[in-house]
């Protein structure tokens, strides 16, 4: 076994000659398995040897320290016939345990095993190092109860940053496997609130209705929820099949399921969302609505799915909207107070134009959704042109555009001239039609809501005007432009002083004297935030107030500098202004502003 498992890693180079000779030396000393002296010396990480245990005996692999364990499954095995056959329960489900072992070939340990509890027995292959911590950890004292959602298990260990080791794909394949195959997640436990009644092709249909396809899909959905992403991306490569995650705005692998799932995920997802399974060359857009148990309550989660086809297959992309994480509170999304009055000012006016900028993701839509809240009364009409409607706002009308049926935001906007409305959202101005309504509606009586992807607020001004739309009309129409990123938060639980020399401080733009005075903070890394010193995200504005004296330099045509220099003359918050405001304020880091700003 020892021998099998060393050329194993020489065969993938995952250690030399000399370091197997080194591990074999120690073993021969010292006794115990040639993985676990690997581990120790530094050579392999745990999760490459769990990786080879899988190959080697041909059964799944889990990375332990990626769950929290029932302690109700936890009893079903004595502590003595843990530390004896080195094994450990990891779930339940009907009459199916399934058990993590180091050596998954003692045939004489399932059978005790399956004596002892009643059970069958499913095993699932883990290195020597996490079995004896999680023995450590649940049979020393007993455990809190995790806080549940079906019956998943919460993952606790540190995710992959920004710079995640793609190489790195063992370590997600083990989690995946052994879940696939055990029954971390009951399909019972996610209720599809709209499934397609009738499928055409019917060797994709059984393909994504297969009992492992399906806890696969449910386990994906629970995790990305659990772990608060706001994004999965299920991506098809030559020689990979990876899912990643992202959580605060940073993408990270979650897991890496076996190539032979590819199509079967890809087909169960669309078939959640209503898409059209025989269709592999066109994108194409659906909604997956989910209803899933939480503290003994039910919950609804939509997600929005996007299918795009790809050299070796289609990439999926869903993003979560839950309503519960609305945050439709103003004063809670980081405004400034003077940025946060101007905005609260625009807004109120009866006619005019109030443009949100920013990239894709950067919470637009929850500003203006906020935005419509705060100026919501039944004594208005409120019309919204979205693609697409991403949360129901009560008392709101709400239009889905529709592009492949003429239904766009230009069509829209006219219709809603006729509707007698007080206030208009347009979720995107993306053309000189869109946009040349948006600021004739404007200029007639009627508020308009509307976002641009710019780089800050004084290039919306430009934007406009390389659209076609007039100076003049763009000078009379737009009363305030908003541009804004999303940096995360330090985690409260592990915050700490990281104090950093005053010539770094003042070239990331702090005045001398701040540079001299200003403690940032960072986050040091906690269970809380997963490791990464982070938890959630808090907003980044720079609220352009359209003056007279701007409508001026508009009217002649000034460029974006001078519109800038102008509006800081008056008062202006920048990006990164706003940014170093949170850095002060001990809310975010400076690598956090330096990475969404410029000065």
């Amino acid at each position: 076994m020892a021998v099998r498992i060393g050329e194993l890693l020489l065969k993938e180079r995952r250690i030399t000659p000399a370091q197997l000779q080194e591990a074999l030396t120690c073993q021969k000393t010292q006794g115990g398995k040639i993985g676990h002296h690997l581990v120790t010396l530094g050579f392999v990480r745990d999760e490459e040897i769990t990786s080879i245990l899988s190959k080697q005996y041909g059964v799944p692999s889990i990375n332990l320290s990626q769950f929290d364990l029932d302690p109700g499954v936890i009893k079903l095995i004595p502590v003595e016939t843990a530390n004896k056959y080195q094994v450990v329960p990891l779930s339940r489900s009907g009459a199916t345990l399934t058990i993590a072992m180091t050596d998954p070939t003692n045939v004489f340990a399932m059978d005790d095993i399956k004596f002892m509890t009643g059970y069958n027995v499913e095993p699932v292959v883990a290195s020597e190092t996490a079995v004896n911590q999680a023995i450590a950890r649940y049979y020393a004292a007993p455990a809190a109860p995790p806080a549940r959602i079906g019956t998943e298990k919460r993952p606790e260990k540190k995710p992959a940053g920004p710079s995640a080791n793609l190489n790195s794909a063992a370590t997600l394949e083990m989690v995946t496997k052994a879940l696939e195959e055990s029954a971390a997640v009951v399909d019972d436990d996610v209720e599809l609130l709209e499934e397609l009644d009738q499928i055409d092709v019917s060797s994709l249909e059984k393909q994504g209705g297969e009992a492992p396809v399906i806890r696969l899909v449910n386990l994906m959905l629970m995790s990305a929820i659990q772990k608060g992403a706001s994004d999965i991306h299920v991506e098809p490569y030559e020689k990979e099949f990876r899912v990643r995650f992202r959580v605060d705005g940073i993408l990270y692998n979650a897991m890496a399921p076996p190539m032979k799932f590819r199509d079967a995920i890809t087909s169960r997802i669309k078939i959640m969302a209503k898409l059209d399974i025989a269709e592999k060359r066109l994108p194409q857009d659906g909604r997956i609505k989910i209803r899933f148990a939480v503290d003994g309550a039910t919950k609804e989660i939509d997600f929005r799915v996007s299918c795009l086809p790809t050299l070796f297959g289609e990439k999926i992309v869903l993003r979560l909207l839950d309503k519960d994480k609305l945050m439709l509170d103003m004063t809670k999304l980081g405004f400034d107070p003077e940025a946060l009055l101007k905005l609260e000012t625009a807004i109120s006016k009866p006619w005019g134009m109030v443009l949100v900028t920013g990239p894709t993701g950067s919470g637009k839509t929850n500003t203006l959704y906020s935005s419509i809240a705060k100026i919501n009364t039944t004594e208005t009409n409120i019309m919204t042109a979205e693609d697409p409607v991403e949360f129901n706002l009560v008392g709101v009308n709400q239009v889905q555009v529709r592009e492949n049926i003429g239904l766009n935001f230009a069509a829209a906007l006219r219709s809603f001239l006729r509707q007698d409305p007080n206030i208009i959202l347009v979720g995107e101005i993306r053309d000189f039609e869109t946009a040349e309504i948006a600021v004739k509606a404007s200029l007639t009586g009627h508020l308009v809501l509307s976002t641009l992807h710019t780089n800050d607020a004084p290039g919306t001004i430009s934007r406009l005007m390389n659209m076609g739309i007039e100076p003049f009309l763009v000078a009379s129409s737009v009363n305030l432009i908003c541009a804004q990123r999303l940096v995360r938060r330090i985690c409260t639980q592990c915050k700490e002083d990281h104090p950093t020399p005053p010539q770094a401080l003042a070239d990331a733009g702090f005045t001398p004297e701040e540079a001299h005075q200003v403690v940032p903070k960072r986050g040091r890394g906690c269970d809380r935030c997963n490791g990464t010193g982070y938890k959630g995200r808090v907003g980044l504005y720079e609220v352009m107030e359209i003056t007279e004296e701007l409508r001026e330099l508009v009217l002649v045509g000034a460029s974006t500098l001078e519109l800038k220099r102008k509006a800081v003359d008056e008062g202006m918050i920048t990006l990164r202004r706003s940014g170093l405001r949170k850095v002060i304020e001990g809310v975010t880091t400076i690598e956090e502003v330096a990475r969404e700003t410029v000065k």
